[in-house]
């Protein structure tokens, strides 16, 4: 392929206020990139629409810059070289990285999240970034690495409908723990419950979350992997074993609103029980990142592990798919295919 002609970007115009909403992101043309020395330019063939890109448009401190007025939205993408000053990185090669909302962008080999994907004859790309990507790989670190799951331990996820979580269900079932899944609907609860999990709470549907779990797992809970934070965290706590660890994935009740974060009543638990919590980012651990690799693919092919997506066709579709997920609107992860 010749690099030439123009690209489209999907840039941030203004920040949301809550929800993001369509005004917020405008479609671009731009030049197109040449890369330098060692660089490599890539085109994208799958966006990803993670809840995370919400905390990067806010101009608050994250653990990324947050994104400027004017430039592309940053995430996660699957691309496929197209032009290559770097050896290590040949034309034709499938790869993921962190990048930008760009359907072709420049990146280097330090790029945050960098790594060769080898797709597997008849999976289809997009499993690559999420069950078999970075969704899984969060998953699996959360659970493993932070949460120390093992077997005939009970496990607690919230978003369990979601991409992370409705990945963690399925691990930990594989792994032989016990496991409760948080949903919000009888739909998504019914889905978590397809996926294997012993016990689905809807959420919305009862009037004490800290009751059901608490019916549901009497004698406590060893390992919560929090996708949500705020009440739902707090309700967690008292409910932890001895020796119980939170595995801190993300916050998603509170990225539309990170201005009036709730309190923690019950952060005291944390002593009474010796609990460990501990946020993480999943490219902070890549020495066992071949191992959890190794262990999604396997589980794929064994028939143990499910890929939940929702997926539309269309770069332009990058907003509408990303307004979707922080409304709540989806299921499994949120994928554009480009």
């Amino acid at each position: 392929m010749t690099a030439t002609g123009d690209i489209r970007q999907i840039v941030l115009v203004r920040r949301p206020v809550g929800a993001p909403v369509a005004e917020d992101f405008a479609l671009v043309r731009a030049p197109m990139p040449m890369p330098g020395p060692g660089e490599i330019l890539v085109k994208m063939r799958v966006g990803s629409c993670d809840p995370a890109i919400r905390g990067f448009l806010d101009d608050r401190p994250s653990y990324l810059p947050p994104v400027a007025l004017g430039a592309p939205i940053n995430g996660m993408s699957l691309g496929e070289v197209v032009a290559s000053n770097n050896l290590a990185w040949p034309v034709g090669a499938l790869l993921r990285a962190f990048a930008t909302w760009s359907d072709h962008y420049v990146i280097g080999a330090d790029a945050m999240g960098l790594e060769m994907v080898e797709a597997a004859p008849g999976v289809p790309l997009q499993h690559y970034m999420g069950a078999l990507g970075p969704v899984g790989l969060t998953a699996w670190v959360g659970l493993f690495e932070i949460g120390k799951a093992a077997a005939g331990e009970t496990v607690v996820v919230s978003a369990a409908a979601g991409a992370t979580g409705s990945t963690v269900v399925q691990l930990a079932k594989a792994a032989g723990c016990r496991v409760i899944g948080l949903a919000g609907g009888p739909h998504k609860a019914a889905i978590v419950r397809d996926l294997g999990a012993d016990i689905a709470i809807d959420y919305k549907a009862v009037p004490d979350l800290a009751a059901a779990v608490r019916a549901a797992a009497p004698d406590g809970v060893d390992v919560y992997f929090d996708n949500v934070g705020g009440e739902t965290l707090d309700a967690m706590l008292p409910l932890m074993r001895l020796h119980g660890r939170v595995a801190v994935c993300g916050m998603v009740s509170q990225y539309n609103d990170a201005d009036h974060p709730p309190g923690l009543k019950n952060l005291w638990q944390l002593v009474v029980n010796r609990l460990t919590m501990r946020g993480f980012i999943t490219y902070d651990h890549l020495p066992v990142l071949g191992e959890a690799q190794a262990m999604l693919d396997r589980l794929l092919a064994e028939g143990k592990l499910t890929p939940l997506e929702n997926v539309r066709e269309g770069f332009e579709k990058l907003p509408e798919a990303f307004i979707d997920l922080m409304n709540g609107r989806t299921t499994g992860k949120t994928l554009v295919l480009v």
